[in-house]
C-alpha cells in the first residue's frame, strides 16, 4: 500500500468508536461501508453522515475496522477474512495480548491483520455521541506481530492518519500494562465510588457537586463493555488494583492516626495528597491548567 492507498474502507461495529472513525474517514475523503449486527445503529451512523450501509456487493475495501467488544473480535475478523471482506484489517479492542493469542490459535492470516487501539473514546455508547475529531491528536496503539506483512501495517498507519491522530507501535503485553494503568483501573475506581450512590436518597444527592461528578463520570460506561474488557485484560488489572488498595490501606492507617487526644499523626497521609498533586501535574497539561485557574 502505499499513502494514497486507503480510498475506501469497511466500519464493522457502529458504536462510539466506530462510527467517530467512519466519520473522521469520510472528513478524509475516504468512502466508508458500515456493518453492525443492529440496523438501527447503521441508520443512525449513515444518518450522520460517517457512510452508506455496506453490501455483499461491494468490491474488497483497503482497510477493514473491527469496531466490536473485545470477546467478538477474534470471530469476526475470521468471519471477514473468509469472505474477503478487504485487503488489510485492524481492530480497536482496548485489550491486546489475549485477542492477539486467540487470533493466532484460530488460525486468521496475521499477514494482513494489524491490532490496533485508539487511545481515545467517551462514556456515552452508540453513534449518538461519535465526533470526527475524537481522535485528533490522540495516540492510536499498533501492536502488529512477526508475521504481520509491512504493506499492512503501512496501510493501517495510513488510516490512522487520516483520523488524525498519532500512530504509536508496541508489543500487545506492553499495551494490556499500560492500558491497565491508565485507563481500565481508573474505571474500576471511578464505579466503585459511583456505586456508594446507587441507593443515596434525594439528601444525600442535592450535596452533590462538581468534584464528585467529575470523579465518577468515566463510572456511566457500558457495563457489558467493560465487563469483557477487563476480562481480557485481568490479570494486569488486578495487580494494578491491589496496589490501589496498598495505598487506601495506608490513608485508612494514617487517618485512625489523628483521632483521639493528642496531636495529629498524619505525616503519611500528607505525603500521598501531596504524591496526588505531582500525580496530576504529569497528568494534566499546562494548557489544561490554565484553562481550568
Amino acid at each position: 500500500m502505499n499513502v494514497s492507498s486507503v480510498r475506501h474502507a469497511v466500519v464493522i461495529g457502529t458504536g462510539l468508536v466506530g462510527t467517530s472513525i467512519a466519520l473522521a474517514l469520510r472528513n478524509a475523503g475516504v468512502h466508508v461501508g458500515l456493518h453492525d449486527r443492529d440496523d438501527d445503529a447503521v441508520a443512525m451512523a449513515v444518518e450522520l453522515g460517517a457512510g452508506v450501509a455496506a453490501g455483499p456487493e461491494d468490491p474488497p475495501a483497503d482497510v477493514v475496522v473491527i469496531a466490536t467488544p473485545p470477546s467478538t473480535v477474534v470471530g469476526v475478523l475470521c468471519e471477514a477474512q473468509a469472505c474477503g471482506l478487504g485487503a488489510v484489517y485492524t481492530d480497536v479492542a482496548s485489550t491486546k495480548e489475549r485477542i492477539v493469542a486467540d487470533v493466532e490459535r484460530a488460525g486468521a492470516d496475521l499477514a494482513s491483520y494489524v491490532p490496533g487501539h485508539p487511545i481515545a473514546g467517551g462514556e456515552l455508547s452508540g453513534p449518538t455521541g461519535a465526533r470526527a475529531d475524537l481522535f485528533v491528536g490522540r495516540p492510536w496503539a499498533l501492536c502488529p506481530s512477526q508475521a504481520t506483512s509491512l504493506a499492512a501495517v503501512l496501510g493501517v498507519i495510513e488510516l490512522v492518519k487520516a483520523c488524525r491522530a498519532v500512530p504509536k507501535t508496541l508489543p500487545p503485553d506492553a499495551h494490556d500494562r499500560v492500558l491497565a494503568l491508565v485507563s481500565h483501573v481508573p474505571h474500576v475506581v471511578s464505579a466503585v465510588l459511583a456505586a456508594r450512590f446507587a441507593d443515596a436518597d434525594a439528601g444525600t444527592l442535592s450535596w452533590v457537586g462538581k468534584g464528585l461528578r467529575d470523579t465518577t463520570r468515566i463510572a456511566a460506561g457500558d457495563p457489558d463493555l467493560w465487563c469483557d474488557i477487563l476480562r481480557h485484560n485481568a490479570p494486569a488489572v488486578a495487580e494494578e488494583l491491589e496496589s490501589v488498595l496498598l495505598d487506601m490501606a495506608d490513608a485508612v492507617r494514617a487517618l485512625r492516626m489523628t483521632t483521639g487526644t493528642g496531636p495529629p499523626r498524619a505525616a503519611g497521609l500528607v505525603e500521598l495528597l501531596a504524591k496526588g498533586n505531582q500525580g496530576r501535574d504529569n497528568i494534566v497539561s499546562p494548557q489544561e491548567h490554565r484553562r481550568a485557574a
